[in-house]
């Protein structure tokens, strides 16, 4: 059985003194997670949101729906002049999200430092 989507947004520093707003989800990922994932990209401010960090840490599951509104996301940051970094993927969806070319458009990182490090 699929479990809610949850997702919350952080507001950071990276080390370099950038602002990141951090996406960070929970639960699992299907075409019922519309409003989670994209309705929460789409509250930033696009104008101070530069950099975003989508964290996958507790996310259990994602389907092909799921992948889409990911992939949905990134197309949207791309055409915004933002750019996004993903952390907390299991390696199965580091494969995944790899072979459907989710890298074109966002960097992973194994953890929230790493990823904080690269900006």
């Amino acid at each position: 059985m699929q479990s809610e989507t949850k997702s919350r947004v952080d507001q950071l520093t990276s080390p370099a003194g950038h602002p990141v707003a951090v996406l960070r989800f929970e639960g699992d990922i299907a075409s019922t997670s519309k409003e989670a994932v994209l309705g929460a990209y789409q509250s930033l401010p696009k104008d101070t949101a530069r950099l975003i960090l989508l964290d996958f840490t507790r996310v259990d599951y994602i389907n092909s729906s799921g992948i889409a509104l990911v992939i949905q996301l990134l197309i949207e940051a791309s055409n915004a002049g933002q750019k996004v970094y993903a952390f907390g993927l299991s390696p199965h969806f580091t494969k995944v999200f790899t072979m459907v070319g989710i890298t074109k458009y966002a960097e992973l990182f194994p953890g929230e430092r790493e990823a904080l490090a690269a900006l």
